[in-house]
């Protein structure tokens, strides 16, 4: 089990790297990504930090592994491309975009500048357009349905149109504190819960899988 959407207190979460990586073990799963919100103030900080954070990571040890990983969040929309080609060129495994949810400030046409950037997945993508959701499909970009309160209001929305248009679904935790750290079977739940059956579900399982063997190459 995996959980590709996570923040520490690198960002604005408040565990180290290392105690997430535990306490999502402890939860029942096999591989985290560590993404943390950054744009122009903090990306070479935070890239530096978790990329030699989860090269130092001993997962012959400790059976989780984790993968290094960015929010690239609140930008304005021609910064998507230049930061997320920074990030991937610096080790960066994992880019998630923070998309339009529905409560935050966040820019009008964010969801379809993030697309038009390399990155993985598209967070909390909110009202998401049926064009933007048809790019996703096209490019293999993930639309996340989140356990996160507020974000997760569009959750059904996000599941039927990415149905329609074949985009990929990944669902993931956006944890910022313990308390987010939720057990698979209730994260199957939130899945449900937006209007999947499990045959749906264990069809995103298979999706982000498969995506996830590419990327520890």
């Amino acid at each position: 089990m995996y959980n590709l959407h996570s923040h520490s207190l690198l960002s604005d979460g408040v565990l180290l790297p290392s105690e997430i990586s535990m306490r999502y073990l402890h939860a029942g799963y096999k591989i985290i990504a560590i993404t943390d919100h950054v744009d122009y103030s903090n990306i070479e900080f935070v890239v530096k930090s978790i990329v030699k954070f989860c090269k130092r990571w001993p997962e012959n040890k400790i059976p989780i592994t984790v993968l290094p990983g960015v929010e690239l969040s609140h930008l304005p929309p021609e910064q998507f491309s230049p930061l997320a080609k920074y990030a991937r060129r610096k080790g960066i495994k994992i880019i998630v975009a923070h998309g339009e949810s529905p409560v935050e400030p966040v820019i009008n046409g964010t969801n379809h500048a993030a697309l038009g950037a390399d990155i993985d997945i598209l967070a909390h993508p909110g009202l998401i357009s049926e064009e933007d959701a048809a790019i996703a499909s096209k490019k293999g970009v993930f639309l996340e349905i989140t356990s996160r309160k507020g974000h997760s209001n569009t959750n059904t929305h996000v599941a039927q149109i990415a149905l329609k248009t074949g985009a990929k679904l990944i669902l993931n935790h956006d944890s910022h504190v313990p308390e987010d750290i939720i057990t698979p079977a209730e994260l199957i739940n939130v899945g449900l819960e937006a209007g999947l059956n499990r045959e749906q579900i264990e069809t995103t399982f298979k999706e982000v899988a498969a995506f996830l063997k590419r990327r520890q190459r």
